[in-house]
């Protein structure tokens, strides 16, 4: 079985930076693909970013990108969100998920993931 955990969210100001923290219990998540989302009160769970397994191939919404940074440590068996230039726009519960990455666009596919974190809020500040 296993578990995701998310942490590192929290209040700050536009422009300000928030890294977030996916940790796994249970088995490795060596062999899988890895995402974040977020969701807004009110609002449909939208993509943010993925890696593949190796972290060699990173995603990113259109959104985000330039901005935010995924990364991975395999051997601490956790998954990171870089998040800078942070804007009101990015208020929402970040998720972190896994994925086995069957299709070509899985990284943008909610269906291709398994097993989701509880999340975390980031609230930005105008």
């Amino acid at each position: 079985q296993v578990q995701l955990v998310e942490s590192g969210g929290g209040l700050v100001q536009a422009g300000g930076s928030l890294r977030l923290s996916c940790a796994a219990s249970g088995r490795t998540l060596s062999r899988y693909a890895m995402g974040w989302f977020r969701q807004a009160p009110g609002k449909e769970r939208e993509f943010v970013a993925g890696i593949s397994w190796s972290g060699g191939l990173q995603y990113y919404a259109d959104s985000v990108k330039g901005r935010f940074t995924i990364s991975r440590d395999n051997a601490k068996n956790t998954a990171y969100l870089q998040m800078n230039s942070l804007k009101p726009e990015d208020t929402a519960v970040y998720y972190c998920a896994r994925s086995r990455a069957y299709g070509s666009n899985w990284y943008r596919d909610i269906g291709e993931y398994d097993y989701w974190g509880q999340g975390t809020q980031v609230t930005v500040s105008s």
